[in-house]
């Protein structure tokens, strides 16, 4: 066991929340919903991303529309369902439930840490 593997299962954890969130704010190309996943420093790579894309529009959660680029082909952009909305906010009331239940969970080692240095 590494902290290497604990920490990318963290992240693949909380990847289709942020990649749902990040389309929520504006339909998205999978290119830029990348890089702003890597400025969040939760780095993605295609072979990642494509499949969750494809499992939340098969899940009726995205939409997506063909829309001519001026620098190549045409290009997929995504965008939330009513019903994926739903699923957004279900998921970010858990999160705000499971993020203060951690915080109140590591308080005592994290105040512990900080006395002793």
């Amino acid at each position: 066991m590494t902290i290497e593997n604990t920490k990318a299962q963290m992240r693949k954890g909380i990847l289709e929340l942020c990649v749902l969130s990040i389309i929520s704010q504006e339909e998205a190309y999978p290119s830029d919903i990348i890089n702003k996943l890597k400025a969040a420093k939760l780095i993605v790579v295609e072979g990642t991303l494509y499949p969750l894309l494809s499992r939340l529009k098969n899940a009726h959660l995205l939409n997506y529309e063909w829309k001519e680029s001026t620098s190549g082909p045409p290009r997929k952009y995504y965008s939330l369902t009513d019903e994926g909305q739903s699923f957004l906010d279900g998921l970010m009331a858990t999160w705000k439930e499971l993020n203060s239940a951690v915080n109140n969970a590591t308080k005592k080692s994290t105040t512990n840490e900080k006395s002793e240095e």
